[in-house]
């Protein structure tokens, strides 16, 4: 014979649950006059055969008929008060699932028309936190018949979904505003994006209660970390390539950021390789310590006139073929007499300049 159940309740904190069914398998046989306990932060709704019927909310309740009007119609007209019938009732945790962790798994591309080379990649985490609005809806739309649904369950799907909506806002934003302005409006960004999802949670019976946005930076991948995840094509590649090498270059003597994310924060390629070969000539042109300068020491007067790639690449300390490659992307002007290349001393000096 079955088990009539004459007690239901679940009494967990469900601190990382958000629905628990009762039974966890099966079916619950109740009878008019079983009782059933919902905490505080709980409800308590109740299915038969798939369908979401009544619903508890906290408190201590004796099964009337007066109070299951929608299970009593399923069940029909042969109920009466002594009849068993069953269902299964999912309590719901209402409290609020708060400092939940988002991040950017891979930058964001965003356009920033008239800066460097018109695109930004930028990086960002923060936390959220939410709520359930609709336990009818968020068991029906998402759980099923699940024992349990805990917040490791969902937390991908609605990452997924606030990431969508910040790449939404920043591309909106970033058709406004610099990277630099950008960085200082975090918290518009972040309105913005809980205004956005609002409407996707509330199609699962969810709140968005809280978005916030902890940083938000240029992203510092690498050009080939950036071309492996699809997200430069051949030209821009060859470009950052040319200014990951040059910043190899002068890292150890300028200390220097990476040009690449640089030149993800829309900084133009000139003038980011300019920044980073700044504390290297600066360092060629400082005497040695306790001695004058030797004469005709600076970086001006070792640049000739006409120099060959190879001979530009000594000056800056790169590769020859970063030179070509900054040649070829238009970033360096040079004269090409059949297969070879000459640069002039102003060409030079206007690249660095940026």
């Amino acid at each position: 014979m079955a088990r009539i159940f004459d007690v239901v309740e679940y009494p967990s904190e469900m601190m990382d649950e958000i629905v628990h069914r009762f039974p966890e398998q099966g079916v619950a046989d109740l009878r008019i006059g079983s009782q059933v306990i919902v905490r505080e932060s709980q409800k308590a709704v109740f299915f038969r055969d798939g369908h979401a019927l009544d619903i508890f909310g906290p408190g201590r309740h004796t099964i009337v008929t007066a109070n299951i009007p929608l299970l009593v119609d399923l069940v029909g007209k042969a109920f009466n008060d002594r009849t068993p019938f069953t269902a299964e009732v999912y309590y719901v945790s209402m409290r609020e699932f708060a400092d939940r962790k988002w991040g950017t798994p891979q930058p964001i591309l965003v356009r920033n028309p008239g800066m460097g080379l018109g695109v930004a990649l930028l990086q960002a985490f923060g936390s959220y936190s939410f709520q359930v609005n609709d336990p009818q809806q968020f068991v029906t739309q998402l759980v099923g018949a699940q024992g349990m649904y805990r917040t490791s369950d969902i937390e991908n799907r609605l990452r997924n979904m606030l990431l969508s909506k910040l790449q939404d806002i920043l591309g909106e934003t970033g058709a406004k505003h610099s990277v630099a302005e950008m960085i200082g409006l975090t918290e518009e960004i972040g309105a913005g994006v809980r205004a956005k999802a609002q409407d996707d949670f509330k199609a699962i019976g969810l709140t968005l209660k809280s978005y916030y946005i902890a940083n938000l930076k240029p992203s510092e991948k690498s050009a080939e970390e950036l071309r492996a995840m699809g997200m430069l094509d051949m030209q821009t590649y060859t470009q950052l390539q040319a200014a990951d090498a040059l910043r190899d270059a002068a890292q150890n003597q300028s200390g220097g950021a990476g040009l690449t994310a640089g030149i993800g924060a829309g900084i133009g390629l000139g003038g980011v390789i300019n920044q980073s070969l700044q504390g290297m000539t600066g360092a060629q042109a400082q005497p040695p310590a306790g001695g004058a300068a030797p004469a005709g020491s600076g970086t001006a007067a070792a640049i000739p006139a006409v120099m060959t790639p190879s001979e530009a690449a000594q000056i800056l300390r790169v590769s020859e073929e970063d030179v070509v490659a900054a040649i070829t992307a238009g970033d360096l002007k040079a004269k090409k007499i059949g297969n070879a290349y000459r640069i002039s001393k102003e060409a030079l000096e206007e690249f660095l300049k940026g």
